[in-house]
């Protein structure tokens, strides 16, 4: 599939099944993270890749814990593959996705937000290529700013200054994968 192709079809995938990706696409998908657009060229990203299904539930959950509802504009996400948003019931922000890839960046860095999901948008469009559902979640500094966040940012040897950032969810789309949204008239310009 050629990039065009690749970038119309690629979804957020919030229905994952139960089998775990191989560590050579994780690996692959991280490289090319690795290698998103940051400011400057200063490759101030970390990603650290969970495969523990432990972990990531814990985490998928706190991310929920930390999401507020009274600043969401509009409602329906999806019918096909509802998120937190659509449906309050569900209980992890990681939606049983197998893999989840944490971008953390340099918390004292202006660029910093911008860098993370640079990284976020690449490791998507791979995790397409090679036939990987994905998506990209937020809340990651809210989802660590707890004693279990900071006790596994202590452990993987994340330096003080850095922030999560953004979540990645890989694994395989449970059931159909979603047709393409109709895009929204009037949001693009170019001027002359």
């Amino acid at each position: 599939m050629n990039f065009f192709e690749l970038v119309k079809y690629r979804r957020s995938i919030r229905k994952y099944d139960d089998r775990q990706i191989p560590k050579a696409d994780l690996e692959r998908i991280i490289e090319a993270g690795s290698y998103a657009p940051n400011a400057g060229g200063g490759q101030r990203s970390m990603i650290v890749g969970i495969q523990n299904r432990q972990i990531s539930e814990a985490l998928g959950k706190l991310n929920v814990a930390s999401m507020r509802r009274d600043n969401l504009i509009g409602g329906n996400v999806s019918a096909e593959q509802p998120s937190i948003i659509d449906d309050p019931t569900i209980k992890s922000g990681f939606y049983g996705a197998p893999t989840v890839a944490v971008v953390f960046a340099q918390g004292n860095f202006l660029y910093s937000i911008p860098d993370a999901f640079c990284c976020a948008e690449n490791m998507v469009l791979a995790a397409t290529e090679l036939d990987i559902a994905s998506c990209i979640v937020a809340r990651a500094e809210e989802t660590f700013y707890n004693d279990y966040g900071k006790q596994l940012m202590q452990q993987w040897n994340i330096p003080e200054h850095f922030v999560p950032r953004c979540f990645v969810l890989l694994g395989y789309c449970k059931g159909d994968y979603p047709r393409e949204k109709a895009r929204k008239p009037n949001r693009t310009l170019i001027i002359e």
